[in-house]
């Protein structure tokens, strides 16, 4: 599957689909960025910066910090199981997809943090 459509695809353009699907269940932007900060470890004005930038998903997660638990991230998104995709940079992808998902479906907090 040639995923370079998706790699090219600005951070920038995806990121209001992510607060919306969390807002439409009641869930808030903070929580939606608590999770964007944990799997990359940006902060507030790294990734205000990757919006006004329109940063590509590929550079995005090339400079992110990825944490060592994010490997306890496993499910179905999109049909793949997270845990299964051999791509590196669409599995990370997929984690935030996974991760919005589970804020979307009332999961708690610490526990879509791995903590």
């Amino acid at each position: 599957m040639d995923n370079t459509r998706v790699f090219k695809m600005s951070f920038a353009s995806v990121y209001p689909h992510y607060i919306h699907k969390a807002e439409k269940k009641g869930r808030t932007k903070t929580e939606v960025d608590a999770i964007i900060f944990w799997l990359t470890g940006y902060d507030e004005k790294a990734l205000q910066q990757i919006i006004d930038e329109k940063t590509n998903f590929e550079t995005f997660f090339a400079n992110a910090q990825i944490p060592p638990n994010a490997s306890k991230i496993t499910g179905v998104i999109c049909g793949y199981r997270v845990e299964d995709i051999e791509d590196k940079l669409m599995q990370q992808i997929r984690y935030l997809d996974k991760l919005i998902d589970e804020l979307a479906k009332g999961k708690a907090m610490e526990k879509i943090l791995r903590q």
